[in-house]
């Protein structure tokens, strides 16, 4: 690896964390203040500031992400900023195309807009690694492969990375995308739409029965949020000719081989539904995670297991979160 290819930053930049509050969000965000750096977290709900530790590094505007004027706001004096800010999920994104490119991509634009007239010094994107690709055609996958996503979700995560390429283009936009599979631990809701383990990891604890979108065979790339947030920290600091990036642990895990872990560490036997399975999931996705080894000196370290055994510990510190 050339060191050269990392910025050591000699002072702690000004982050701007599109989405703060969210699952992944708010690891970031924790992350960064424990760093040393000056997060402005931007989000459209009103939130519990107990999540986050007592700083003055730490700015909170609460807002309207169509609001060009408020977006403006934010973006003044920072010099990194994290897009992670989605209105939709890949299994309701169907059901409203317009919503979707209206409330993503057309805010992301204006977003770009916004930046391309600061002095932004990069911008980071969370793309979908779960979406983007399709059927894939060879696994495991690589960010070479052939998009063709299922799902409205997916599109619109393309389209933007489309016009990340396209600002770079115009007005040297600086710009990161990382390709995310499926993260799972701390912060992340029991009783969301999405987020496989901490769905079914909730209701094992509750002992209720879990539902299951098909045979129980689709297999899919789970990568423990320590691990995800690392990774953002690392493309902050990478300065390469490249610009995207596949983030998850290289390797697959059934949807029955992640009920049966979930069983073993909770010591609790959960009760199994399959029904009709959906029409956008891929019977398998695989994310190859060579390019970021090689390039950002990335990879996962947290077994599968340990990060279960993480996320039942924080559960269970707090009942009334897993409370169906």
């Amino acid at each position: 690896m050339n060191d050269l290819t990392f910025l050591a930053p000699v002072e702690k930049k000004r982050c701007l964390v599109l989405g703060g509050t969210g699952f992944i969000g708010v690891n970031l965000v924790k992350k960064l203040l424990s760093l040393g750096y000056s997060v402005r977290l931007f989000t459209r709900f009103n939130l519990n500031r107990q999540k986050f530790p007592d700083s003055e590094k730490l700015e909170i505007i609460v807002g309207d992400i169509q609001d060009e004027n408020l977006i403006a706001k934010a973006v003044l004096g920072c010099e990194v900023c994290f897009h992670l800010i989605s209105t939709v999920l890949p299994g309701s994104s169907n059901l409203d195309p317009v919503f979707d490119i209206e409330s993503n991509l057309l805010f992301t634009v204006k977003l770009l807009n916004c930046l391309a007239k600061s002095k932004i010094e990069k911008i980071i994107f969370l793309s979908s690694g779960g979406t983007v690709y399709g059927q894939p055609t060879t696994l495991p996958i690589v960010e070479a492969h052939s998009t063709n996503p299922r799902c409205s979700y997916g599109i619109v995560k393309l389209a933007i990375e489309k016009y990340l390429s396209l600002y770079h283009q115009l007005y040297g936009l600086n710009y990161v995308v990382l390709r995310l599979s499926n993260p799972f631990g701390e912060y992340q809701s029991v009783k969301a739409r999405q987020g496989a383990v901490a769905v079914f990891l909730g209701r094992a604890l509750c002992g209720q029965p879990v539902e299951i979108w098909g045979d129980g065979s689709v297999v899919r790339d789970y990568v423990y949020i320590s691990d995800v947030i690392d990774a953002m920290i690392k493309a902050m600091h990478y300065s390469g000719p490249e610009r995207l990036f596949n983030i998850g642990s290289g390797c697959g895990l059934s949807v029955d081989q992640v009920l049966d872990c979930i069983e073993l560490v909770t010591q609790t036997a959960v009760e199994r539904c399959y029904s009709v399975s959906r029409s956008f999931d891929v019977p398998v996705n695989v994310l190859s995670i060579e390019r970021a080894k090689e390039l950002l000196d990335w990879y996962p370290v947290v077994p599968f297991l340990v990060g279960l055994e993480n996320m039942v510990r924080w559960l269970s510190a707090d009942l009334e979160v897993i409370d169906f």
